[in-house]
């Protein structure tokens, strides 16, 4: 028979109970029956209630002694169960703590940063990691504000990431942010944060876990650099060698510097004295007077022979594109800039930049030129970022820079900047006696070009070859060589008729000849005069053709004595 639920749960007092209300109802039979029988007889009545009384002490006292055992049993009963939940719960407290243990020693272990913090930024806990990356200590970092050591340009960014984080989205991604340390270095940091949101008292904490990625962004930003390097260097290999490229497709005008004569000997000592420096060099001379050469001897005899020597003639390129020319441009500086380029002060780093003709560079080009002798850096077109060269500048013009500086075609302080060693190169007519070993170095050269069997010239022709002013200096002799030895018949050249066709004032004019440079340079400013009828500025003006500006003209004319009626 299975009892009921309760009866079970309270089977001991539910015993007693019943054991109690039988023998009271046996009593009240018995009292009864024998009441019966004791009617009659009243001194067994009085035996009866004593005997009554007795039985009532009895079954009183019986019950009292039975619920007091009962309670001290329950009593104790309770005392062992209380000792018991006490051991468990000092079990579990030692469990506890032993857990608790692990996990500070496992978080104080870490290498990463472990913080809680309110939504003030008080922080609430700091591992041992964010105590040592900030060399505080914890009692100092606990209860305040780690706001401070965020980056002023990071704390908007990071304050907007976790006012948007909710119940539903309580993580944040991983960002990055810089951390001021309190001796003022910025560390780059890494962190991914929780916020802990409390159902009951609506209150939230955040949980933040971090580590130091400065050493990793140095990196990067290292490789960066160098990849970026790379590419420059990349791009500049190739500019040199498509520069080289078109170097060797150039035919130099000579192939070494030829002569005995005194003038030259004193170019030839001033060559030696500079090379070896870092010098700019300056080199003065009429067209065709070899202005080149003498660079590239310049260059072959520096310490910087065994990089380029990057030549630029200013006078070939358009206004407009000098400075792409000189100091680059990147993708887009302009309309038809669809690639970045590489200039040629980049081209010529560690090596040297022969400027030709740099009298003919614009004022604007003259102040960066400036610049870049002045603080060895320069921007690409198009660009902000400061480039740092070492370059070795050789200079060269047909110009007078004096000239040029007094009429304000020219700036003065340039001029000072690339006059720090001037080179004058005389003029062929100043050296006739290097005339016969021009011509037969020309003629071998030719010889070998042509695959004919030159010899040389007669002695009238030699003779001509003497008398003749040469305006166009070696170079003209040069041409006159190559085109006699083109229509050449003979091994001997004859050349006086080439030199009587020749095209130049000097030989349309033989019985006038130019003594210098300024009756030459007088004669083509009244020829352009005359054409121009006397119109000097404007597009049809003289100045216009011969490409220079009015004031400049002026103050040639002035200093020539040109008058109208000349």
């Amino acid at each position: 028979m299975r009892l009921p639920g309760y009866v079970v749960k309270h089977q001991e007092v539910f015993t007693v109970t019943v054991a109690y209300l039988a023998f009271a109802s046996l009593w009240v039979v018995f009292s009864d029956l024998l009441l019966e029988a004791l009617v009659d007889d009243p001194q067994r009545w009085s035996r009866y209630q004593i005997i009554e009384e007795w039985l009532l002490v009895v079954v009183t006292t019986g019950l009292l002694f039975y619920w007091v055992r009962l309670a001290i049993t329950r009593s104790h009963r309770l005392l062992e169960q209380h000792r018991r939940y006490e051991v468990f719960a000092s079990n579990c407290t030692e469990a506890l703590m032993y857990s608790e243990q692990r996990y500070r020693s496992i978080v104080e272990d870490q290498t990463e940063f472990v913080v809680r913090w309110k939504f003030d930024g008080r922080l609430t806990f700091v591992n041992d990691s964010y105590c040592h990356f900030l060399h505080k200590s914890r009692e100092l970092l606990l209860g305040t504000s780690f706001f401070p050591h965020i980056h002023p340009d990071d704390l908007s960014r990071f304050l907007a990431m976790i006012h948007a984080l909710s119940p539903e989205d309580p993580i944040a991604k991983p960002y990055e942010e810089r951390v001021v340390v309190p001796c003022g270095d910025v560390h780059w940091t890494q962190w991914i944060d929780r916020a802990i949101f409390d159902a009951k008292t609506g209150e939230v904490e955040y949980q933040s876990v971090g580590r130091d990625v400065t050493e990793l962004k140095q990196t990067v930003l290292a490789l960066k650099q160098a990849n970026e390097e790379v590419g420059r260097l990349k791009d500049r290999l190739l500019a040199e060698n498509v520069y080289l490229q078109e170097e060797i497709k150039t035919e130099h005008d000579f192939t070494e510097i030829i002569g005995q004569s005194a003038e030259l000997g004193k170019v030839l000592d001033q060559i030696k004295q500079v090379a070896p420096t870092e010098a700019t060099v300056l080199i003065q001379g009429e067209s065709g007077t070899g202005k080149e050469l003498i660079a590239r001897a310049i260059h072959h005899l520096s310490s910087r022979k065994n990089r380029p020597l990057v030549k630029v003639n200013c006078a070939a390129i358009s206004a407009g594109l000098v400075e792409s020319e000189l100091f680059g441009h990147e993708k887009g500086a302009f309309t038809g800039a669809v690639h970045r380029r590489i200039g040629r002060f980049e081209l010529a780093d560690g090596g040297t930049l022969f400027l030709d003709e740099i009298g003919d560079l614009s004022e604007q080009i003259q102040v960066k030129l400036l610049r870049v002798l002045q603080e060895r850096e320069f921007e690409r077109v198009g660009s902000s970022r400061s480039i740092s060269v070492d370059v070795r500048l050789i200079a060269a013009t047909h110009r007078n820079l004096v000239i040029e500086v007094e009429s304000g075609a020219f700036r003065e302080d340039l001029y000072y900047r690339l006059n720090v060693f001037p080179v004058e190169l005389p003029p062929l007519r100043a050296r006739f006696s290097d005339i016969p070993l021009l011509v037969d170095s020309f003629m071998a050269q030719f010889a070998k070009q042509l695959d004919k069997p030159l010899k040389g010239v007669s002695k009238r022709t030699m003779k001509a070859l003497m008398e003749y002013p040469w305006p166009g200096n070696i170079r003209e002799l040069r041409n006159i060589i190559e085109r006699a030895a083109i229509v050449a018949r003979s091994p001997i050249l004859e050349i006086e008729e080439l030199l009587a066709s020749a095209n130049s004032p000097t030989a349309a004019h033989n019985e006038n000849i130019p003594q210098s440079l300024e009756d030459v340079e007088r004669r083509h400013i009244l020829q352009v005069l005359e054409r121009s009828g006397w119109v000097i500025s404007g597009k049809q003006g003289a100045a216009t053709i011969l490409k220079i500006h009015p004031n400049t003209l002026r103050s040639r004319m002035q200093r020539l004595a040109i008058k109208r009626h000349n």
